[in-house]
């Protein structure tokens, strides 16, 4: 049976591999396995095969509607009338409300992005019986594994 867990680089990593050792699984059944993570941007824009679920228009629609009820309120007493008011300052509304939305995805998120969330960094593959894999499991669990899965 082999069991396949993932660990953050840290000192749980080792305590769990010296665990697993003292409880008589050989240094030869372990094999730990480090990831590469990903070190280019993520793309701001979807394209048509790929979409992260975040929109950047939201805002902007939003925007676009509360100013084109003021901008065609305000256009009955200006000179070209309540129509083209109220698409112009649609117009305005929506591209604040995209800079603002842009803004918050390259700039606010980029930050939270960095500093939160658990990234797997290590697999860590166990060799070992069925009559031991429960053991093994709650090693893994009890050390802070990010994932446990077990092949038979």
């Amino acid at each position: 049976m082999q069991l396949f867990s993932t660990f953050e680089s840290n000192a749980f990593l080792e305590m769990a591999i010296s665990t697993l050792e003292k409880k008589g699984i050989n240094k030869e059944k372990i094999f730990a396995v480090p990831l590469d993570n990903r070190t280019e941007e993520r793309n701001v824009f979807d394209s048509i095969h790929r979409s992260d679920g975040t929109s950047l228009i939201d805002i902007g629609t939003a925007l676009a509607t509360a100013f084109s009820v003021i901008g065609a309120s305000i256009g009955f007493k200006m000179s070209w009338g309540p129509i083209y008011w109220g698409i112009i300052c649609a117009f305005i509304g929506f591209v604040i409300g995209f800079v603002i939305r842009l803004f918050t995805e390259l700039v606010i998120k980029k930050k939270k992005r960095v500093l939160r969330g658990k990234h797997s960094e290590i697999i860590l593959i166990i060799d070992c019986e069925e009559t031991e894999s429960e053991l093994v499991e709650n090693i893994l669990w009890n050390h802070f594994a990010l994932g446990v899965a077990k092949i038979k």
